[in-house]
């Protein structure tokens, strides 16, 4: 295997400290960070970590200086803006710079939920109904939206503003929920029909020829009667709340291989409909009848060590290492002028 100049670019504040020790890493808010960091070194690659926020000169002069064989991306926003994330991998491209992880192209689509749904639609790719209401619009939804519903962000990620709250079933719940996202979350809201099922996330990796991981699933094990089983702010990141209502994600196993297949291969339909590339994840709800409706795809999703992805990855067969290996030979395949 070839040895590898890989400059990884980081949020500033997320910059693994260099003498690290991995049980210090694994309560860290950098523990995505170091594991990539220290799962390419192990790989005997020379990696070099950049912290970066609002200033690009920074990345251009480390890519001069150091010169790296390709870059990777776990950046998620420029100057905290989560919408700018594709326009610093269109500066890669611009540099001729190979990198890991989604196209700019896809990254735009998929973050625009409003977008990716419309084109998801054209595809006949089944979805919940859905109504955009923006900052400033009299909360008004289609007749084809009945309650319940869910109240979510058009453009934050990782569950921010969602909440048990969120799951709505009145016209005055509705506005108080929409009225929060505009005026705490600062964004326009997405107003979704409410499935009541099963969260299920399916890892999907490639460029032309894709690889499909197992389906995962959200388990809520302890979760009292009367509570929605759904994805919130404090049940993707409280440690303490996952603890005590036996929040997981395992693989799903108890559906028939076909109907797993049929999932697997919608999921496909979706990353090719937004024209991603490199690895996303792909999340979806299922009814309690076993129809799969998908929600969001995810482009660079959460990589650390045993989460989701890595996870359903080393089901499949792939190790940790290689796992971060082959993400890195599809930025080196990926050439984004073909497109």
């Amino acid at each position: 295997m070839k040895v590898l100049r890989v400059l990884v670019l980081v949020h500033k504040h997320l910059v693994p400290p260099e003498n690290a020790s991995a049980s210090e890493a694994e309560q860290a808010e950098w523990k995505t960070e170091y594991d990539v960091v220290t799962a390419l070194h192990k790989l005997g690659h020379e990696v070099k970590p950049l912290g970066l926020q609002d200033d690009l000169s920074v990345a251009r002069n480390a890519i001069k200086d150091w010169e790296p064989d390709i870059i990777f991306n776990l950046l998620e926003a420029f100057d905290n803006i989560v919408m700018f994330d594709h326009n610093i991998v269109s500066f890669l491209e611009m540099l001729r710079m190979p990198y890991t992880g989604s196209n700019a192209r896809g990254l735009m689509l998929a973050r625009d939920k409003s977008l990716s749904k419309k084109l998801m639609a054209y595809h006949r790719i089944p979805m919940p109904e859905f109504s955009v209401i923006r900052r400033g619009q009299k909360v008004r939804v289609s007749k084809r939206l009945p309650f319940p519903l869910i109240v979510k962000s058009l453009t934050e990620e990782a569950s921010l503003g969602i909440s048990q709250a969120s799951v709505v079933d009145s016209e005055e719940k509705l506005n108080e929920r929409v009225t929060f996202i505009h005026e705490h979350i600062g964004t326009d809201a997405l107003v979704e029909q409410f499935i009541d099922g099963r969260e299920l996330y399916v890892g999907v990796m490639g460029n032309t020829r894709l690889r499909v991981f197992p389906i995962w699933e959200m388990q809520f094990t302890k979760m009292p009667n009367g509570v929605h089983h759904i994805a919130t702010e404090r049940v993707k990141w409280s440690v303490k709340y996952q603890d005590k209502h036996g929040i997981q994600t395992n693989e799903l196993k108890d559906l028939p291989e076909d109907q797993c297949q049929q999932i697997q291969h919608l999921c496909r339909r979706v990353y090719r409909a937004l024209e991603l590339s490199g690895y996303a994840r792909i999340d979806l709800r299922m009814d309690k009848d076993g129809k799969a409706y998908v929600l969001e795809a995810n482009p660079n999703p959460q990589i650390a060590r045993g989460e989701d992805f890595a996870e359903s990855a080393k089901r499949a067969g792939l190790s940790y290492e290689a796992l971060l290996q082959r993400i890195v030979m599809l930025g080196l395949q990926w050439r984004p002028e073909r497109v």
